[in-house]
C-alpha cells in the first residue's frame, strides 16, 4: 500500500467509528493576544482559494522515534464552496513522479488507486448510512479547521503560542473524554470496542511569520502520531474550473465502485491445502520459518497490521491462547503486513506486551495468503500444516469462541 495512502487509511478506519455531536465541556478562555493572532491566521487561510505543494507525510507508533511511514506527495488543493462536506476538492500525486495519481476528491466522489492491482475504487457515498462523507482533507483545509475550532469551540482545551525568529508555534490540547479528529470540522470519536487509551488529542501548528500561514502540523493520539510538512507552496495560481478528477485516472485500470456486491460466502481457496511456506524476520531480525513450528498439533497464524484497531483488540486473546495451551498442542504466530519495519515491530511488541511470535511479512507472503493486505485474517492449521479454517475480521468473544472451538476440535482428533 502507498505509504501516504496508509496514513489516510488509518483516518478512514477511524472515521468509520465517528459521528458529529454538540460540543461539550468548558473551554479555557483564550488570551486576547492568541485569539487576535489566530483570527489573522484564519483570514489568511480564507484567502487561499487554491494551492499546489509538496507534502512530506510521516507517521509513528507511540513510543517509537523512527517513522513507520515517510513519503513525499504532491497536492493540488482547491476551495470548493459547493462541497458541504469539507469545502475543498483535491488530487494527490506521488511526489517523486507527479504523473502518478494516488487519490482525490471532487466534491462528489472519493477515488483511490491501487497500482499493484491496477485498480481504481470510487466511493460515491451511497453505500454507508453515515451523517458525513469519509474524506480526509488536504493541508490548508485541515489546518484551517483546527484554527477555526480553537476560536469557536466550547470544549475543554488548552493552547500555547510561542514566538521564534521566523515562525510561531501553536500547541492545542483537547481535554475531552473522546478523541477529536478534523474532517471539515471537529468530529468526536466514541470509545471503540478496543481500547485506544488516553482520549487526549494534541495538535501542533508551525506558522510562518512572513505570511501568517501554517506550513507544518503534527497530530498526536494515544494510538498514532502523524505529521505533514507543506513544502514549496504556490497559492491561487490554479482554478477549480479547470479541475477534472477523472482525467487523472491511469489508462487500463479496472474501475470499481465501493459497495459493489461481493460473494462473502465463498470458501477460501486455501482451505484444505498445505499452508504457504515462509521464512520471515522477527522484531530482532532473527529469521523464523514455518518449519520451525513442526511439533505443535495446531498452529494459529494471524495476518495483522500495525495501526489496525481490531488487530490490536485481538492481542489479549492471542496472548491467552499462547498461555492456556501447551506448545505441543497450540502455537501462535502473527505476521505484520502493513509496516514491516523492525523498529516498529519492537515498539509494538513491547508496548502491547505481545507474548507470541511476531514477524514482518513480505510481498510473497501477502500474495500467497490472498489477503491483499486486508487485516486481520486468522488461519488455523492442523498438525500437517493443512489450512482447516480461514477467518476474516475480529469480534471479541465471537471470534474467540470460533477459534477455540476449531482448535479443540482439531486437538480431539
Amino acid at each position: 500500500m502507498n505509504m501516504g495512502k496508509q496514513i489516510r487509511m488509518t483516518s478512514i478506519l477511524l472515521l468509520a467509528l465517528i459521528f458529529c455531536i454538540p460540543c461539550m465541556g468548558q473551554k479555557k478562555k483564550l488570551d486576547t493576544g492568541t485569539a487576535e493572532y489566530l483570527k489573522k491566521v484564519l483570514e489568511k487561510l480564507d484567502e487561499v482559494s487554491s494551492a499546489t505543494y509538496y507534502e512530506d507525510v510521516k507517521a509513528w507508533e507511540p513510543g517509537d522515534t523512527i517513522p513507520v511511514v515517510a513519503e513525499r506527495l504532491f497536492c493540488k488543493e482547491y476551495t470548493n464552496p459547493k462541497d458541504t462536506t469539507i469545502g475543498s476538492s483535491f488530487v494527490i500525486l506521488k511526489g517523486t513522479d507527479t504523473t502518478r495519481f494516488e487519490f482525490g476528491y471532487n466534491g462528489e466522489v472519493n477515488v483511490t488507486t491501487y497500482h499493484d492491482k491496477k485498480g481504481i475504487m470510487i466511493d460515491d457515498f451511497t453505500h454507508r448510512d453515515l451523517p458525513f462523507r469519509l474524506v480526509s482533507p488536504p493541508f490548508f483545509n485541515y489546518t484551517k479547521s483546527i484554527v477555526n475550532y480553537i476560536l469557536e469551540t466550547t470544549d475543554s482545551i488548552s493552547t500555547d503560542l510561542k514566538e521564534f525568529d521566523d515562525y510561531r508555534y501553536l500547541k492545542l490540547v483537547i481535554h475531552e473524554d473522546r478523541q477529536v479528529e478534523f474532517f471539515g470540522k471537529a468530529y468526536y470519536i466514541p470509545k471503540p470496542p478496543f481500547d485506544f487509551g488516553d482520549p487526549t488529542s494534541v495538535y501542533e501548528l508551525w506558522i510562518g511569520k512572513s505570511d501568517d500561514l501554517p506550513y507544518k502540523y503534527r497530530r498526536e493520539m494515544s494510538h498514532s502520531i502523524s505529521s505533514s510538512d507543506c513544502v514549496d507552496a504556490e497559492l491561487n495560481k490554479i482554478s477549480i474550473s479547470d479541475f477534472d478528477l477523472f482525467s487523472y485516472f491511469p489508462e487500463g485500470y479496472e474501475i470499481r465502485r465501493y459497495g459493489e456486491v461481493r460473494d462473502t460466502t465463498r470458501k477460501s481457496d486455501l482451505v484444505g491445502k498445505k499452508a504457504p511456506d515462509w521464512a520471515l524476520k522477527d522484531a530482532n531480525e532473527k529469521t523464523v520459518s514455518l518449519s520451525d513450528y513442526d511439533k505443535s498439533k495446531v498452529l494459529v497464524i494471524q495476518l495483522t497490521g500495525i495501526g489496525c484497531g481490531p488487530c490490536m483488540a485481538s492481542i489479549p486473546f492471542l496472548n491467552k491462547l499462547k498461555k492456556d495451551y501447551n506448545t505441543e498442542d497450540v502455537e501462535v504466530v502473527a505476521i505484520e503486513t502493513w509496516v514491516r519495519k523492525g523498529h516498529a515491530l519492537q515498539n509494538y511488541v513491547g508496548r502491547h506486551k505481545i507474548g507470541y511470535t511476531f514477524l514482518a511479512a513480505n510481498d510473497d507472503v501477502v500474495e500467497a495468503f490472498q489477503t491483499r493486505r486486508a487485516v486481520p485474517f486468522f488461519f488455523i492449521l492442523d498438525g500437517q500444516r493443512i489450512i482447516r479454517k480461514v477467518i476474516q475480521g475480529y469480534s471479541a468473544d465471537t471470534t474467540d469462541e470460533e477459534i477455540i472451538g476449531i482448535i479443540n476440535e482439531l486437538l480431539s482428533k
